[in-house]
């Protein structure tokens, strides 16, 4: 599998949300989450069910649907797997974006 930066993209964005960032309690809709990370609304969509499917986010609700990263299933995870090892993969991780020093 190649890198799939826009993947990469959308789960460290979930992967380090906080409840400052988000719409309360690290849950976030798709618009909110497409506007974080610059991308098309429809290509967030596509990385959100891979990594549902994957079982390390966790959606609730219909319309919004509203998502959250699932830390405990992501820990759990096969190191294996592609997914896991892209999101593991911090070298070109500018970590300013998610944090405030």
């Amino acid at each position: 599998m190649c890198e799939d930066k826009e993947l990469k993209k959308v789960g460290l964005e979930l992967m380090f949300m906080t409840p400052e960032k988000g719409s309360g309690n690290e849950w976030i809709t798709a618009v909110e989450l497409a506007k974080m990370v610059e991308l098309p609304l429809e290509t967030v969509k596509r990385k959100l069910v891979i990594l549902r499917d994957k079982e390390i986010v966790r959606v609730k609700g219909i319309k919004p649907k509203y998502w959250k990263f699932d830390d405990y299933s992501f820990q759990r995870m096969d190191e294996d797997d592609e997914v896991y090892k892209l999101l593991c993969s911090f070298d070109d991780v500018d970590f300013d974006r998610f944090f405030n020093y």
